[in-house]
This record gives C-alpha cells, sequence and structure tokens, in this order.
C-alpha cells in the first residue's frame, strides 16, 4: 500500500463567485418570506370611528357620456391587506398524505401540497413540528 506524501490544499483553491445577473431562463429568487394576502377595506379605529362619516365616492356621470355606455363605479382609496387563512394547518397535510386514497382528508392534503409546491415551498417535519421549507434552487 502506498502511503500519501502529500498536504492537501483544496482550501487554498478559490471557488467561482456567484454571477451578478441570472440568465433569463431562470425564475428569480424568491424572497424569504411568502405572505398570500388579499384586500380589504381600511376600517378606522374604534375611538376615531364616532367621529367620522361615510360617504361614497361615485360622480354623476352626464347623460351623454351614460348615452356612451360609461359608468361610475366606486373605489377605495384606503386598501389594506389581510392574510388568507388556509383551511388545512401544516400538520394535517403531512398526516393527511398518509390516509387511505378514499378518504377526503387525503385528497384536501393533496390539493394543499400542490399548492404549496406551486409557490416553491416544501414542508418537513423536525423535532416533532412541521416547518415551511423554501425549495428554490439556485442554478
Amino acid at each position: 500500500m502506498v502511503a500519501n506524501n502529500f498536504t492537501p490544499i483544496n482550501h487554498l483553491i478559490k471557488k467561482p463567485p456567484l454571477p451578478v445577473s441570472l440568465p433569463k431562463e431562470v425564475e428569480p429568487p424568491l424572497p424569504k418570506e411568502i405572505k398570500m394576502e388579499t384586500a380589504v377595506e381600511h376600517e378606522p379605529e374604534a375611538e376615531v370611528r364616532p367621529y367620522l362619516q361615510r360617504r361614497t365616492e361615485t360622480i354623476t356621470l352626464p347623460p351623454d357620456l351614460k348615452r356612451m355606455g360609461l359608468q361610475a363605479t366606486s373605489t377605495s382609496r384606503f386598501i389594506t391587506y389581510q392574510n388568507v387563512k388556509i383551511p388545512l394547518a401544516d400538520d394535517k397535510v403531512l398526516s393527511g398524505l398518509h390516509a387511505p386514497i378514499t378518504s377526503s382528508l387525503r385528497w384536501l392534503a393533496t390539493l394543499a401540497l400542490y399548492i404549496l409546491r406551486q409557490a416553491h415551498i416544501g414542508l418537513k417535519k423536525v423535532h416533532g413540528h412541521v416547518v415551511r421549507v423554501f425549495t428554490y434552487q439556485r442554478p
């Protein structure tokens, strides 16, 4: 048997730097946290509410514009976002994947996992707790 008479120099080899820009065929990197939100109208605080008056913000159109087919719409200027609640908890998704194929829980868990994978999110069980893991792979 031949003895290796050399010192490893792997730590001296420089790795190529990461590219500054990505090619056009690559998806952009995901943010650290993904929030699914929906728009809702702003509601004032309870202490301010007695002093406010709600009014509609629709404008009256002249008759010639109405004949042309235009319609007045009301829009809210104060739009905030609230989180969308998913009907199935993450731990129920993982346990539902092991349910019988005829169970409705299995189908709902499969659908929830499909939606999570579309957002590049996976589920893992770590120390008895289910955590979400971002599955984006760098090119």
